[in-house]
């Protein structure tokens, strides 16, 4: 068995022919998506291997698309896996608790869907935008935003992803007038993202009341193994913390950084970082909060047969 902290990816992972080879290689897996498409009641799988891209990328398809490959991954990884931890980025999170089994996976798979729409209807009701500010450190991001923010627009740090690399959020105005201060005060780039929202912003208050009345009516249970909050960066295996946690994150930033610090300080420090799913773009964010993290990425079936031959 590998000990490991499980690593769940977050919206804008999403691909056409996400976990396709993965269904096909492996039994467990493609059961994943056989269970996430009856649970919502589409072929999700179809459109995540066929596409349109324009289709997959729309929030509530994107992000149970996310948690269906990084299950599916898991799941044909997990006789050799001993996750100590799990961290997920922002819609990764609900990923970890599924795999921790707090979450049964229809359920899973169908809050998120609903979640996405929330978040989709929030954005369309009121317009924002997002971000992405290289090269400043997260204190000077939020000082920024503050001095942007007016009461009527506002704009905050919504990701801190790594040193150097934080995510702002919130309405195009407020957006606008702190990217042009952050460039003013040394940020090595500004980039707009293509995203249908202001999300884990002020603006997604919304989605949030919707949410927490979906997270209310689902059963949860005690995690197999802890799971670091987003808006915490603490770990917890409590079902009525997580279900509280869950409903903050959609308005609160993604602490991530201090989340991968939290956990390279619960686990021994040659404990590997395990990313299940699409992409690696957590274990590039892992190399940049902290160079001597191990991680290896789990998300084709190249990648898991390899690792099982290996491990299993």
């Amino acid at each position: 068995m590998v000990t490991c902290v499980l690593l769940c990816p977050g919206q804008g992972a999403q691909r056409v022919g996400m976990g396709r080879d993965v269904a096909e290689h492996f039994p467990a897996a493609r059961e994943v998506f056989e269970a996430v498409d009856e649970a919502l009641g589409v072929s999700l799988s179809r459109l995540m291997w066929e596409g349109p891209e324009e289709e997959l990328t729309l929030t509530h398809n994107a992000q149970p698309a996310i948690l269906a490959h990084s299950l599916a991954a898991f799941a044909a990884a997990r006789d050799v896996l001993a996750p100590r931890l799990g961290v997920g980025h922002s819609l990764g999170e609900y990923s970890a608790y599924a795999a921790a089994d707090t979450l049964d996976l229809a359920d899973a798979a169908w809050l998120v869907r609903k979640r996405g729409e929330f978040m989709l209807e929030a954005g369309r009701a009121r317009a924002g935008t997002m971000a992405a500010v290289m090269g400043l450190t997260a204190e000077q991001v939020v000082a920024s935003c503050a001095e942007a923010s007016t009461p009527d627009e506002v704009v905050v740090a919504a990701n801190m992803n790594a040193p150097g690399q934080v995510v702002i959020s919130g309405d195009p105005p407020a957006v606008e007038r702190a990217s042009r201060l952050l460039a003013e005060g040394g940020a090595q780039r500004v980039l707009q993202l293509k995203v249908s929202g202001a999300f884990h912003s002020p603006l997604m208050q919304p989605a949030q009341a919707r949410l927490r009345a979906a997270l209310a009516d689902l059963p949860m249970r005690q995690a197999r193994f802890p799971v670091i909050a987003n808006v915490t960066a603490e770990p917890t295996t409590a079902a009525e913390v997580a279900r509280g946690l869950l409903g903050d994150q959609v308005t609160s930033p993604v602490r991530w950084v201090e989340s991968i610090q939290r956990a390279r300080h619960e686990v021994a420090r040659d404990v590997p970082f395990i990313e299940v799913g699409p992409g690696n773009v957590l274990s590039g964010l892992l190399r940049r909060i902290d160079r001597a993290a191990m991680s290896v990425a789990l998300g084709t079936a190249e990648q898991l047969t390899a690792f099982l031959e290996q491990y299993g």
